[in-house]
């Protein structure tokens, strides 16, 4: 006798959204499912988007479409590689493989920190032999900080704040600045002063402590919709479920042994849930039916992406580079990253990363650009990367929840039968990446499969 199809609502289309509906709809019960998102574009936080540009700034018209935000994937994210290759992508045509590194440009006080392709632990020890910018003294901390975390597992017996971490093991100032900080800005997006050190093992620990692949980073050569969310869109339709975008959902309510979701268009009976929304949006949607408090109780941190365009003939001797921030004079590029040498139609178009970039977008748009304009033709020594043809400002000002020590996340579980949480938020130990959006969208499909 087989078992009837469970209707299921999956809120919200970012990568957790598309980690749970995929899997519901592969699942051996064949469940129909509905995506609901209420953004015209899949991807949530991770997606693309398309802007007017002057006609003379691109040679493809007078619009460009790029992404809201540049990620880094690792090596080590392995259930979004394999939901990439479930959904038919390929995340060797996709994604420009890197080794391990973290190099700045030349001349600018920086160093030049790279993996070579050996087996772990050799690439490590080859890189920081090799390494460059750095005095014996770096290289000795930054070896027995190496050392001491994997003795204790990459776990702490009460978690602290990474500045105090790397205060413990001696860490030297200019392995702080140019290796640590970036490290830990980038990956937990929480400066090192207020960011969890247990967090931030746990990212070294999959990366650094594990196989030398795992420790590879990974750049998006196409679109972020195209690279996970738009096929997953199309492997949800094929398998007889349905995607509404557009669609926001005003009300979550129980209706017998269902849940009755409406939306601005049409109310519809589901057999279970999913909310993968941000914690302040499930917040909105389970107030008056349980307990939010862990919901409400995140703070956020921005990162804002400065575009700059210049002509198809400027382009880096790296797909991307860390630099050095000076913030008293306007300077608060983190990375470069060349669009033109991962996507060949992007060339002349440079992304400059600002994580947790509150204090940056202070003083506006124009003055923001202007600074890293002039910060990119100081440390490259190109006085025309001062004067972009275009830019552009992208600020997601709730990118993240504060990585902070101790932070209460919720589980999968909201506390009510047939709903379910997914969300970079939930209980991990990972910080908000895609890695923890797609575990998180896998583990509620789990958990509701089990029902």
């Amino acid at each position: 006798m087989s078992v009837p199809r469970k209707k299921i609502a999956v809120i919200g289309a970012g990568w957790a959204g598309c980690s749970a509906a995929v899997a519901l709809s592969s699942s051996a019960k064949r469940h129909q499912v509905t995506l609901f998102e209420a953004s015209r574009v899949l991807g949530g936080r991770a997606r693309s988007v398309t802007s007017d540009v002057p006609a003379s700034a691109t040679a493809s018209g007078h619009t460009m479409t790029h992404d809201n935000g540049q990620h880094i994937l690792l090596g080590a994210y392995k259930q979004t590689l394999q939901l990439m290759r479930k959904v038919g992508v390929d995340p060797a045509a996709t994604l420009l493989r890197l080794p391990l590194q973290m190099c700045y440009p030349v001349g600018s006080g920086g160093i030049t920190f790279q993996a070579p392709r050996l087996p772990a632990p050799l690439h490590l020890l080859a890189a920081l032999w090799r390494a460059q910018g750095l005095t014996r003294a770096d290289k000795l901390a930054l070896a027995r900080f190496n050392s001491a975390a994997r003795w204790m597992g990459w776990q702490l017996h009460d978690d602290c704040s990474v500045s105090t971490l790397l205060e413990r093991f001696d860490q030297t100032e200019r392995l702080t600045q140019l290796l640590w900080s970036p490290l830990c800005i980038a990956a937990l997006n929480t400066p090192p002063e207020r960011a969890s050190a247990q967090v931030f093992l746990a990212v070294l620990r999959d990366s650094l402590g594990a196989r030398r692949a795992a420790s590879d980073m990974l750049l998006p050569r196409v679109a972020l919709s195209n690279l996970l969310p738009n096929s997953a869109a199309t492997y949800i339709a094929q398998a007889g479920g349905s995607v509404r975008l557009g669609c926001n959902i005003r009300q979550l309510q129980a209706n017998g042994s269902q849940w009755r979701v409406s939306t601005t268009e049409s109310v519809g009976d589901f057999d279970a849930v999913v909310i993968a929304t941000p914690p302040d949006t499930a917040a909105k949607l389970l107030d008056d039916l349980t307990d939010t408090t862990l919901l409400q109780g995140f703070t956020y941190e921005p990162i804002t992406t400065c575009y700059l365009r210049y002509a198809s003939t400027i382009f880096l001797s790296r797909p991307f580079m860390a630099l050095i921030e000076n913030r008293s004079k306007g300077h608060w590029g983190q990375f470069v990253f060349d669009r033109g040498q991962l996507d060949s139609t992007q060339a002349g178009l440079l992304a400059v990363v600002l994580s947790s970039s509150a204090a940056a977008i202070g003083d506006g748009h124009a003055i923001l650009c202007k600074g890293i304009a002039e910060q990119l033709a100081e440390v490259f020594k190109l006085p025309e990367l001062a004067h972009p043809h275009w830019t552009k400002v992208i600020s997601e000002k709730r990118a993240t929840f504060a990585c902070t020590p101790a932070l209460a996340r919720p589980s999968n579980s909201s506390g009510l039968a047939g709903v379910w949480l997914a969300g970079d938020y939930t209980i991990s130990d990972y910080p908000a990446t895609l890695e923890s959006a797609v575990r998180s969208g896998n583990q509620a499909a789990k958990e509701l499969d089990l029902v």
